[in-house]
């Protein structure tokens, strides 16, 4: 198994998880942050560099989510 296999596997099972804890999706937001909260955290400790790239990288987020919600499906 590939390392980026395993990481999704343990999303997947982070997920259901959430799921199980709190079915109402509007409460799932507060685990998106502290997901990226956490990243956040990791970045800043590499320096300014990767914390200019994690911004870049929440910029694109915003990007996928307006289109997500446009269309109605993710890319």
């Amino acid at each position: 198994m590939s390392k980026e296999d395993n990481i999704r596997e343990i999303l997947d099972e982070a997920v259901q998880e959430i799921v199980e804890a709190e079915g109402n999706p509007r409460a799932w937001l507060s685990w998106a942050l502290y997901l990226l909260t956490k990243l956040e955290e990791k970045v800043t400790q590499t320096g300014p560099v990767n914390r200019a790239s994690y911004v870049e990288m929440l910029e694109a987020l915003q990007d996928e989510i307006r289109n997500r919600v446009r269309t109605g499906g993710w890319n």
